[in-house]
């Protein structure tokens, strides 16, 4: 860790990271270590409220979407408790109205999985208006399609009809995406 990048994490190196993707967290709490973090991992969001209230972190990356709730509740307790942490969101699922809602509850920046540690660490060291850089592999618009289509299908448990509802498309449009390989 070279002395620049600790100087920019600060004094108070502590992270919080909240995922229900155990091989993803376990990476991401590895890569933030060699970082210069000081992780700690939880898949739940009743395991990251515990820790943003017992022993509010300054930096934290939460995933939206977890078994059991909302990724933004674990934002909401952390922000009411430490006000100047640096908050980012991480989801597979990203749409405009999560975002909003996300940077309003106090979240620092948002991320579309996936993102690797240097852009997670980008967003949290990012100061004041000054945006971090854009990743250097974003998803195409094709492959977030095909996952936000993948996503309200298992939500729809597997079933073609109701998803193609919800989604306002035809079911045999949907059938012949869904027999497709994701794209890149």
């Amino acid at each position: 860790m070279t002395d620049r990048a600790m100087k920019e994490i600060g004094e108070d190196r502590s992270l919080l990271i909240v995922d229900d993707d155990e091989p993803f967290l376990r990476r991401l709490a590895r890569a933030m270590e060699k970082r210069g973090f000081e992780p700690e991992a939880v898949e739940t969001v009743a395991a990251g409220k515990a820790i943003a209230t017992a022993r509010p972190p300054a930096y934290a990356v939460v995933d939206l979407r977890l078994e059991d709730g909302n990724g933004l509740d674990v934002v909401e307790v952390l922000r009411e408790r430490r006000p100047d942490a640096r908050i980012v969101v991480l989801t597979g699922y990203g749409a405009i109205a999560t975002a909003v809602a996300a940077v309003k509850i106090g979240a620092t920046d948002y991320l579309s999985k996936p993102a690797d540690a240097n852009d997670v660490t980008n967003a949290l060291l990012a100061t004041g208006d000054e945006l971090p850089p854009p990743p250097e592999n974003p998803m195409s618009a094709d492959r977030v399609r095909w996952e936000h289509i993948q996503r309200v299908y298992e939500l729809c448990d597997r079933n073609v009809s109701e998803t193609a509802r919800r989604l306002s498309m035809h079911r045999r449009t949907l059938q012949r995406i869904l027999a497709k390989r994701s794209p890149r």
